[in-house]
């Protein structure tokens, strides 16, 4: 199990964690506020709001596993 979808498109079995270009994204709105003045101190802390499932199928496939179906159905991707 990985923390981002990369490690599965890699080759990996299975990640859930944070969606990495929405983490960027907010990212650069706290960037855009400090260029404009604010001071970084006076910003709120943020935490993480959107997660990813992503299963790899084929390399469920090549260790011999069954995924459940409740699990597929919950994935946001599947990766054949």
């Amino acid at each position: 199990m990985y923390p981002l979808r990369f490690f599965v498109e890699g080759g990996g079995l299975i990640s859930y964690g944070t969606d990495i270009v929405d983490v960027w994204r907010r990212a650069a709105a706290f960037v855009d506020k400090i260029l404009k003045g604010a001071k970084p101190t006076d910003l709120p802390v943020e935490q993480p709001t959107k997660f990813e499932l992503v299963i790899n199928l084929k390399a469920a496939k090549a260790l011999k596993l069954t995924i459940p179906q409740t699990l597929l159905l919950q994935a946001d991707q599947l990766i054949e």
